[in-house]
């Protein structure tokens, strides 16, 4: 087994962007206890960064600019006592849309689903802004950020966040849709990617540091693709590549074809110097 290499590992998050991580792999003793040095909260905030990424890697591999995200909230008369029944108001939700959508489109729903949501103290009880004994601490109350493949329109998908059978005869008619018992306020954007895919949005759902997420996602959704090579990098070019971190020029002759939109160069004592780029495929000009 080789002390030491360079594994390069490219993502590809779709056909328009592509992740690449270039990282100092070794086997000595010192690399293995720093590891095991790791803090609980360390690894935590480390798996949850992890978690992050791939959800954002998912994200761009699946969902663009003919996609829509949905912001869904309760108001006082539907607000879920327990995240199990928002949950299940959140799937019968999604349950409705998948079934309109393939009714009018012929196309399967996939989304990404993500509750926010205030955990319950030691005796089962979620936590309300009452509830919270340090006034400077407010409780997040639950909600849903749902981004989806696009195919409905948004006033339709907002009008099914409702307890109201929806008869869609009358759907149009501003009068009927005054009069739906509608669970809370409900937006519908288009999705606005950028350089970096729908990071932005994807940041911002996870912005909040108060609270739990949990996430979930439809079945038929596409992984990104991953391709491993521990031979294209020597440590010494990596090293010389660290001192000029600016240099996109390079990256764009490595990675043909693709524009890098972040390059990062870490270094860490017992493993040395690693890279992380954002690349985007360059577009065609002409078009």
């Amino acid at each position: 087994m080789r002390k030491s290499f360079v594994r390069e590992k490219k993502i590809y998050c779709g056909e328009e962007y592509l992740e690449v991580d270039i990282i100092h792999v070794t086997n000595k003793p010192e690399a293995g206890k720093e590891k095991k040095g790791k803090s609980s909260t360390q690894q935590k905030n480390l798996n949850d960064k992890r978690s992050k990424r791939r959800f954002v890697q998912i994200a761009n591999t699946n969902f663009g600019a003919d996609d829509l995200h949905i912001s869904a909230t309760y108001n006082e008369k539907h607000l879920p006592i327990t995240l199990e029944e928002a949950e299940r108001n959140v799937h019968n939700y999604l349950d409705r849309v998948k079934r309109k959508m393939k009714r009018e489109t012929g196309q399967d729903l996939k989304y990404m689903l993500v509750t926010e949501y205030t955990p319950e103290d030691e005796e089962g009880q979620q936590l309300t802004l009452e509830g919270i004994e340090d006034k400077n601490t407010k409780a997040v109350r639950i909600h849903h950020h749902i981004i989806i493949n696009g195919g409905l329109s948004r006033d339709d998908l907002e009008l099914m966040w409702s307890k109201t059978r929806i008869n869609w005869k009358k759907a149009k008619d501003p009068e009927y849709r005054k009069n739906v018992d509608y669970l809370g306020f409900v937006n519908c954007d288009r999705l606005q990617p950028n350089e970096n895919g729908i990071e932005g949005l994807v940041n911002y759902i996870n912005k909040r540091k108060k609270g739990c997420k949990k996430w979930s996602t439809s079945m038929n959704l596409k992984k990104p693709k991953v391709r491993k090579n521990d031979s294209k990098y020597s440590y010494k070019k990596v090293c010389t590549l660290a001192k000029t971190p600016e240099d996109k020029e390079y990256w764009r002759k490595v990675y043909k074809g693709y524009e890098p939109t972040k390059i990062d160069f870490q270094y860490n004592d017992y493993t040395g110097w690693s890279v992380y780029l954002k690349m985007r495929k360059v577009r065609d000009r002409a078009k």
